[in-house]
């Protein structure tokens, strides 16, 4: 979803549901119709409706409550069901001609993709879940502890209010798909602190993973 935050607030709303349970229900006046309805959402947005505010060399038209305003059309419900927020910096000159760092290859990057996915349906071998993002969190958190230790900087997160339960069992679902595509056995602090890193923007220490840009 191109320039998310210029979508009716009812069509956004209405996609919490099945992000959260994975199906959609329909009633009508003749009957109730449950449907299968499992997808992978991605938002794109920019930061104000000129598109400029925070960006270095240039000059934001939008003021401080036209900014409010717009950032406030992605609900907090809403954003708590994103497990990813990554921040886009503005194109360079090199990466238009090609120069600088260039990232891994499809092939390499889906390898390691697959062997991550074979080490959660191992994990979960003769269970309902294949992978990390259906299981649910209190089965997560009591059937596979992370490392001791490993889930402190987010436990005070929630405690702080900075992270809501729902986004402490998104947080985990992360670690442990960082810990499957580095082939670790289960999340360490460094991977929680990396997943946290990736849902709210804030850097937390963690070490870049391979072929992050």
């Amino acid at each position: 979803m191109d320039e998310a935050p210029e979508f009716s607030g009812r069509a956004l709303e209405a996609l919490r549901q099945p992000l959260e349970s994975g199906h959609v229900v329909v009633a009508r006046s003749a009957g109730v119709v449950r449907l299968p309805a499992r997808f992978l959402m991605v938002l794109a947005a920019n930061p104000c409706p000129c598109g400029r505010h925070g960006v270095g060399g240039s000059a934001c038209e939008c003021p401080p409550s036209a900014v409010r305003r717009y950032q406030a059309r992605l609900s907090g419900p809403l954003l708590d069901r994103v497990d990813l927020r990554v921040g886009v910096r503005p194109v360079q000159r090199a990466d238009l001609v090609g120069e600088g760092l260039r990232g891994e290859s499809t092939a390499v990057v889906a390898a390691r993709v697959r062997q991550a996915r074979e080490r959660a349906a191992a994990r979960f071998e003769g269970m309902a879940w294949q992978l990390n993002s259906q299981v649910p969190g209190h089965e997560l958190r009591t059937r596979w502890p992370v490392a001791p230790g490993a889930l402190a900087a987010a436990e005070s997160d929630l405690e702080r209010g900075l992270l809501t339960a729902r986004g402490l069992d998104r947080v985990l679902r992360v670690a442990w798909t960082i810990a499957d595509l580095a082939g670790r056995d289960r999340p360490a602090e460094d991977d929680v602190a990396l997943a946290l890193e990736l849902r709210t923007g804030v850097a937390r220490g963690a070490p870049a993973m391979a072929g992050r840009s």
